[in-house]
C-alpha cells in the first residue's frame, strides 16, 4: 500500500472516533443544559424566585399620552431595569406604552403624568441622586413619588410599606434619559 494512502487511512481511523465522541459529548451537555433551564431558577432557602411569567398581567389606568410624553418618555422606557430592588419586571395592560411595573405587590412607573396636585410653590421636594421628587403619602396604602425636575413628570407608585430603594434605583436611568429642567410648581 502506498504511504500516502496509508497516512490517509490512519488519519481517518483517528479522526472519525474523535468526531463521534465530540458529537455525543455536545448532545449530552446540551440535554443537561435544557433540563436545567427547563427547571427554572434555582431555589434559595427553599423558596423559588418569582419569574415575570408567573405574575398576572397588571391592568393599569393611565393618563392620555401627550406630545411632551411622546418626545421624552421613549428614552426613559428603553433604559429601565428588568429587575428593580430584587423584584422582576411584570407585564402590564394599559392605554400607553409609557408605564412599567415590577414585583407583587407592584411598583409602577408612569412617564408623562400630570403635575401632582400637592406640588405647589413652597412644597418641599426630596432630592435623590440629582433628581427632585415630590412625595405624596396621603393614601395609606400607596406612596406616590413624582420626579418634578424633568421635561415630563414621572410617577413611581410604591406600596406604603416599601422603602425608597426602588425610587433611588430609578433615579439613575431617569437622570440619564431625561435632562434636568427647573421645577415648575403650581402657584
Amino acid at each position: 500500500m502506498d504511504p500516502l494512502r496509508r497516512a490517509a487511512l490512519l488519519i481517518t481511523a483517528i479522526t472519525v472516533p474523535v468526531v463521534i465522541a465530540l458529537i455525543v459529548l455536545v448532545n449530552v451537555v446540551g440535554d443537561r443544559a435544557e433540563e436545567s433551564s427547563a427547571a427554572g431558577p434555582a431555589e434559595i432557602d427553599g423558596v423559588a424566585p418569582v419569574r415575570p411569567e408567573d405574575l398576572p398581567v397588571l391592568p393599569l389606568d393611565t393618563p392620555p399620552v401627550t406630545p411632551e410624553a411622546e418626545a421624552s418618555c421613549p428614552a426613559l422606557m428603553s433604559d429601565l431595569p428588568l429587575e428593580l430592588a430584587g423584584e422582576p419586571s411584570r407585564r402590564v395592560q394599559s392605554d400607553t406604552p409609557y408605564v412599567y411595573a415590577w414585583g407583587d405587590p407592584p411598583v409602577v412607573l408612569t412617564c408623562g403624568v400630570e403635575r401632582p396636585a400637592g406640588w405647589t410653590v413652597g412644597a418641599s421636594a426630596i432630592q435623590i441622586n440629582g433628581v427632585q421628587w415630590h412625595v405624596d403619602t396621603s393614601d395609606p396604602d400607596t406612596t406616590v413619588w413624582t420626579a418634578v425636575d424633568r421635561p415630563v413628570y414621572v410617577e413611581v407608585r410604591l406600596p406604603a410599606d416599601v422603602d425608597s430603594a426602588p425610587v433611588t434605583a430609578l433615579t439613575i436611568p431617569l437622570a440619564e434619559a431625561l435632562p434636568y429642567q427647573e421645577p415648575r410648581p403650581a402657584p
